[in-house]
């Protein structure tokens, strides 16, 4: 991941829901299966009334669904990004809520 997990714990404080959709076998999604494989544990250890859901299917572009209260998404892609980008994007998500223009 980049330079530190600190952030792992506080997922929950704005998040209510994750939703990660990635290929089992596309090389787009290769940098999110690593992430999840080597951090899956720990996100779930950390936040353990989070839902963390992780959706395996073919031929999907990897992405990331941010659930925020009062039902605000928020969607942001995976594709193609590094273990370390994936990481990146996903503490951006915890990070933030949805602008006004998104809700």
């Amino acid at each position: 991941m980049a330079s530190s997990s600190s952030w792992i714990p506080r997922l929950s404080t704005h998040l209510k829901e994750i939703r990660v959709h990635l290929s089992q076998t596309s090389p787009g999604s290769k940098g999110t299966r690593d992430f999840i494989l080597k951090n899956y544990a720990a996100i779930r250890q950390a936040n353990p009334t989070l839902p963390f859901l992780v959706r395996e299917a073919s031929a999907v572009d990897a992405r990331v669904f941010g659930r925020y209260a009062f039902g605000q998404e928020r969607k942001v892609s995976l594709e193609n990004l590094s273990e370390e980008q994936v990481g990146e994007k996903l503490r951006e998500l915890a990070e933030t809520t949805p602008s006004k223009s998104e809700r």
